[in-house]
């Protein structure tokens, strides 16, 4: 059957096409500079080693970080490695020490107190280590640090106590839940606070004890706080796990409701829950779990800059988020978020 000569040209023309499409489709693949940019990323990236030590796992703030930062590492074909000291901080700074030796290209700490890893953290980079600091940083600088800026959050929790105790509404007496004193998460959440508080006579602080992070050492102190004062109107707890003591002690002293709890958070699932019980005033919410993500992106972006370990000091700060009500419940993340 002859083909009438339109179709016979446009058969020609898609022959012509693809022969000429199909070559340069390939040749493209190899110059592309959008494709370029991933085949240089994997080649910088993958096959990476990153060690991560912090002061506990088997909690949503550590189990959370670890997740996220264990699923982009699986994808980019980066090798990471954990050790859990579960609180205990001799075992830590053993576990950082081994670390160092094994030589990763990356160490990332949670550092228990201002001073116990600084040496550490310092020969790691010394031996050309990258070291990224999470949540609480050490006395001794780092190429990076991800997570809050605790005397901003000690700030923001200040005012609206102040503003929910102060000015003859109430009492105004307020209790102060710190976490281990010599961590940068109760140095810098005091500081914030009290030069808040400092300004605002009709604040009473009645008591600012360390509960070392102990949800039952919570419970204790503010048992006692609740006996001598009875017209508390607030209590501040450094850490939403620990101030669930605090919590728990104001119900079992028939003051829910009266007594106002607030925590700083890292915006777990069981936090919101008290929120919405009413055993928890008010939370203010950095979700670790987004925190998770930002310590990945700074793993890559410290391993792509190419700059030598102990010359920057990169920072990745945590927004801040209230959780008040029901409403709020984006603010905190679910269980899920922190199980493999």
């Amino acid at each position: 059957m002859k083909l009438p000569n339109m179709v016979m040209l446009g058969m020609l023309s898609a022959l012509v096409s693809a022969a000429t499409i199909l070559p340069a489709t390939e040749a493209d693949a190899q110059s592309d500079p959008r494709m370029q940019l991933r085949t240089d990323f994997d080649t910088i990236v993958k096959g990476k080693k990153v060690a991560w030590v912090p002061i506990t796992l088997g909690n949503p703030l550590g189990d959370s970080w670890t997740k996220a930062m264990k699923g982009n590492f699986d994808r980019f074909g980066i090798e990471f490695v954990t050790r859990d000291p579960n609180f205990d901080s001799s075992a830590q700074l053993q576990a950082v020490t081994s670390m160092i030796n094994e030589k990763p290209d990356v160490l990332i700490v949670q550092n228990p107190n201002v001073a116990l890893l600084a040496n550490e953290l310092k020969r790691a980079m010394d031996l050309g280590i990258y070291v990224l600091q999470v949540n609480m940083r050490s006395n001794q600088p780092s190429d990076a640090y991800v997570g809050v800026d605790y005397y901003d959050t000690g700030r923001l929790i200040a005012e609206d106590i102040g503003a929910s105790c102060g000015g003859g509404k109430s009492s105004g007496k307020v209790a102060i839940v710190q976490g281990e004193p010599t961590a940068a998460g109760s140095v810098d959440q005091l500081r914030g606070a009290m030069d808040v508080f400092k300004k605002d006579p009709s604040i009473k602080i009645v008591s600012t004890q360390a509960a070392n992070w102990d949800t039952n050492k919570a419970y204790e102190i503010t048992a006692t706080v609740l006996q001598q004062h009875p017209d508390l109107c607030a209590t501040y707890g450094f850490w939403g796990v620990m101030q669930t003591g605090a919590a728990q002690a104001v119900k079992a002293a028939g003051l829910a409701g009266k007594v106002k709890v607030y925590a700083s958070s890292e915006g777990n699932w069981n936090d919101c829950d008290l929120v919405e019980q009413g055993l928890f005033y008010k939370i203010l919410s950095y979700r670790s779990n987004i925190q998770g993500e930002q310590i990945s992106d700074a793993v890559v972006t410290l391993l792509q800059g190419g700059a030598k370990p102990g010359t920057k000091n990169l920072i990745y700060l945590s927004n801040n988020y209230w959780v008040a009500s029901k409403k709020d419940r984006n603010y905190c993340f679910e269980k899920n978020a922190t199980t493999p």
